[in-house]
């Protein structure tokens, strides 16, 4: 088990898409939080400053960074500013030491627009599809240059959200530089079932989101047609223990693989409603009882 540290995401105290939301949580108040809680580390928000400052800070509280996501548009501006931009995003996170950038393709991506969620994703043509693979092979070369590993988040409302499109993901770029962020609440939302994209994916998968769903939430936003911050405001995501999700069977997946490196507890809800620092104790209060209890038994 110490090859595996324990985060939490900075989006339970504020949401880079809704900056209004939490605007009053500082960068200490999260940072102070997380220890309290107990986590080793977090991923890098919208919010945070300039690496200098960050380091003190997570130094001051012996906290670690996990990695920060990049919205790529291979698709849509092409490779070459893809790279540009991603060579900037690198360098913050190889100085803030981190272990990942995490990387989502965002061309037409409806996660941020009021569209059905649900009904309305995007879908790339074959020759789209080529033009994304072998972006990210480029980019993977690049965080590798920089001592990152790439990590591709499947992400609800994108083009690569579903088993199939992982599959097709994983099948077009080289494991040695495109690696999979595996998060059980995205892909329970999408196919119903978390299980079978970790089983069949583990050796690609380099980075975790634990991320609960709330089963009733997700069965009234479905039918209502809601678009993903609607879903998310109605508290379709929580954090482990709180939802409908079974975290002892992905987390059994990975201890009997070996796996190395973070499992970041994520859940975005509006922290007017859902106490960030009252939610990351019962993810706190979860793992240690359900999972990591019986590790050490």
């Amino acid at each position: 088990m110490q090859d595996i540290l324990w985060g939490i995401a900075p989006i339970g105290w504020r949401n880079d898409d809704i900056p209004e939301i939490g605007a009053e949580n500082t960068l200490s108040h999260l940072l102070s939080d997380i220890v309290v809680a107990g986590f080793q580390g977090t991923e890098v928000g919208g919010f945070f400053p300039e690496p200098a400052i960050l380091k003190k800070e997570l130094a001051l509280r012996n906290l670690k960074i996990a990695g920060q996501w990049f919205s790529s548009f291979i698709i849509r501006d092409g490779i070459e500013k893809a790279s540009q931009e991603f060579h900037t995003h690198c360098a913050y996170l190889q100085e803030v030491e981190a272990a990942v950038a995490v990387v989502s393709e965002q061309t037409y991506s409806i996660q941020g627009l009021a569209q059905n969620v649900f009904a309305e994703k995007p879908h790339f043509t074959d020759e789209e599809w080529t033009t994304l693979c072998e972006g990210l092979n480029e980019l993977g070369k690049i965080a590798d240059s920089y001592g990152l590993k790439l990590v591709f988040h499947h992400h609800m409302g994108t083009g690569v959200q579903t088993l199939e499109e992982i599959d097709r993901l994983m099948d077009g770029t080289d494991p040695n530089h495109v690696h999979l962020l595996y998060d059980t609440g995205h892909i329970f939302v999408s196919d119903g079932d978390f299980m079978t994209l970790i089983q069949k994916h583990i050796n690609r998968i380099k980075h975790v989101h634990f991320k609960d769903v709330r089963q009733s939430v997700m069965d009234e936003c479905r039918p209502g047609g809601k678009s993903f911050k609607e879903s998310f405001l109605a508290g379709m995501f929580t954090v482990p223990g709180d939802g409908c999700i079974d975290f002892r069977q992905p987390f059994d997946v990975l201890e009997q693989h070996g796996y190395k490196g973070w499992i970041v507890i994520e859940a975005e809800q509006d922290p007017a409603i859902a106490h960030p620092l009252e939610y990351a104790l019962i993810a706190r209060k979860y793992l240690d009882e359900a999972l990591l209890a019986r590790v050490e038994k």
